[in-house]
Formats: structure tokens, C-alpha cells, sequence
């Protein structure tokens, strides 16, 4: 009886949460929304990993309508995500170079949870040849060696992805995926196989369930695309062809990461449906 009644403000602890806005120039009006927007992002990455961490175990499991529901909401999501670009594209260039040397070397490149997103999605870029072009680095080697960040980001690419996933519950329903690829080492990047599609294409016309399955997959992979679209428009309509911050290579590393599907067997088998 003691225990203080929970409210809204304590419930959301919104008084921390207001406190987290703390910009670093001295009075430059737009930094506010900059820092708001790339909050908010932060907490819609969170909950779309929540929802991945429900959605594979559901995929694995057989479970049709549970895994249409949660694929669902992460296009939602992703939806939502897509559309903050609008309130920050009311900033112009000269808006944010009011406040852009203060960034130093911060980027967007040490966002963990993306990097964890992309790595729970299928990505494997790994130091070396596949490194990301505008360091040589690794994706996770953008974070500080050791921190629970990084490992988080190393720990999603060295277990199964969500479209390992996918191809056990296509599986578990019948349609047989090749062996090699239910076997595979996991923590090196997927690449398409023909032998998958020949069965994603048999599975689509006498399947339907998961056919839908599928194309609710399809959608998050469009939806990831269509925001790296609006982000590296958004990108170049502010800075243009400068370099990024943090020394990074800015639009041109954004722009080569374009039209990169998530789930390349889904995008394949377009023309033979």
C-alpha cells in the first residue's frame, strides 16, 4: 500500500525522457529537432528488433498468422520511419552547418541497433573484402572494440537471420530447401540460390499461407529499401557531395548501398510467377 500509484509520467518516465534533449551549440533552433528525429529513430530501431527477436522464433515455429502479424508491424514501422524524413527535410542546408561542426566525429555509421537491424536481416560485412567501402572497416568495427554494442552487432552476425528463418518455416510446410542451404554456415552472407527459388516458385502457386508469408517478407524488404532511398536524398538535398561526419564518405557511400535486396531468392522470382 505504500507503493506510489503508477501515472503516465511515471509509467513512461517522462521527465528522463525530456532530459535527453541536450543540444550542444548555443541557441541554433534546429539542432533541437535534429537530435529529436534521431531519438526517435533510435526507439523505432528498438522496437522493430523486439519485434524481429518474437518474429524468428514464430517463423521456426511454424506459425503462420503470428509471424503475418509481426511482419506486419515492422513495415508499419518502417513506414513511420520513411515519413520523419519529411519533418527533417524542413531543414535546410544552412540550418544544419549552424550546428553540424559541433557533431565531430559522430555518424550515423555507430548506430548500433541498424547495425544489429542489418545484421539480424542477413548482412555480413565482416573486416576485409566485403568491409564497408567508405572505411575498409567492417560494419561493427565502426563501434568501440569490446562494447556491449559491438558485441551485440557481432552476436547477430554470427547466428541465424531472419531469412534463415524464413527458409526453415518454408521448409517445415513441405516445400524442401536444399540442404546445403538449411546447413550453412550462418555467419557468412547468404547468397541467392536457384535451387531455393525453383521451390519458392512451385510454393507460391499452390501454397497460399506462404505465399503471404513471403510477400509480407517482400515488404520489409522493399520498406528497408525505400528508406535508404529517402535518406540518402535527404542526405544530398542537405550536405550534397560533401564528406559525411565522422570522416565518412557521406552520399556516395549511402548511394552504393541502394537496390541491395535483403531477400534476393523473393526479388528473383518476380519474372517466373
Amino acid at each position: 500500500m505504500s507503493d506510489k500509484a503508477v501515472t503516465y509520467i511515471s509509467y513512461l518516465k517522462i521527465d528522463e525522457l525530456l532530459d535527453l534533449q541536450q543540444p550542444l551549440s548555443d541557441g541554433e533552433h534546429d539542432e533541437m529537432l535534429f537530435i529529436v528525429i534521431h531519438q526517435t529513430y533510435e526507439l523505432w530501431f528498438k522496437q522493430i528488433l523486439h519485434e524481429v527477436g518474437a518474429l524468428q522464433p514464430a517463423l521456426e515455429a511454424g506459425d503462420t498468422h503470428r509471424s503475418l502479424a509481426l511482419l506486419g508491424r515492422i513495415r508499419t514501422i518502417m513506414k513511420t520511419c520513411v515519413a520523419q524524413i519529411d519533418i527533417l527535410e524542413t531543414m535546410t542546408p544552412l540550418q544544419f552547418n549552424s550546428f553540424r561542426g559541433r557533431l565531430s566525429s559522430s555518424s550515423g555509421f555507430q548506430s548500433a541497433q541498424f547495425r544489429e537491424l542489418e545484421a539480424v536481416l542477413g548482412r555480413r560485412d565482416h573486416a576485409g573484402a566485403s568491409a564497408d567501402k567508405s572505411s575498409g572497416m567492417g560494419m561493427a568495427e565502426h563501434l568501440i572494440e569490446g562494447s556491449p554494442a559491438r558485441l551485440r552487432v557481432e552476436a547477430a552476425m554470427n547466428r541465424a537471420s531472419v531469412w534463415d528463418s524464413a527458409l526453415r518455416y518454408f521448409d517445415s510446410r513441405g516445400w524442401a530447401m536444399p540442404a546445403e542451404v538449411l546447413g550453412r554456415d550462418v555467419s557468412v552472407g547468404y547468397q541467392d540460390h536457384v535451387g531455393v527459388q525453383d521451390v519458392l516458385v512451385e510454393m507460391h502457386r499452390q501454397d497460399p499461407e506462404a505465399g503471404m508469408v513471403a510477400e509480407a517478407l517482400l515488404d520489409v524488404d522493399e520498406g528497408l529499401q525505400e528508406w535508404r532511398y529517402r535518406h540518402v536524398k535527404m542526405v544530398e538535398r542537405t550536405i550534397g557531395r560533401k564528406p559525411g561526419t565522422g570522416g565518412s564518405a557521406g552520399v556516395g557511400y549511402l548511394a552504393s548501398t541502394l537496390f541491395h535486396p535483403v531477400f534476393a531468392d523473393l526479388w528473383a522470382i518476380r519474372s517466373r510467377l
